[in-house]
């Protein structure tokens, strides 16, 4: 029997590998728009982000997400992100 590969990603915030089921996505779409992808699908730049709150922390004061996808964020970003971490 075939073993199943499992995708693991890199943390931009960490710089550790996981399995891509435990981040979270975060994409700069083509227009400049910054949003969350849950599904994994949506075309752009992506950037993946430990589901933890004290990643999501270090992320804003050290502005991981906004160096890496060459962009501001807004706070909206990160309350989205809060809330999908929180449930």
């Amino acid at each position: 029997m075939k073993v199943k590969k499992i995708p693991m990603r890199t943390c931009v915030v960490t710089k550790e590998k996981y399995p891509k089921i435990e981040l979270l996505r975060i994409v700069k779409t083509p227009e400049g728009e910054i949003k969350t992808d849950i599904t994994g699908k949506l075309n752009g730049h992506g950037a993946y982000i430990k589901k933890d709150i004290e990643v999501l922390d270090k992320a804003i004061k050290t502005k991981a997400l906004e160096h890496y996808l060459e962009c501001s964020i807004d706070e909206s970003v990160y309350e989205e992100i809060r809330k999908i971490i929180n449930n």
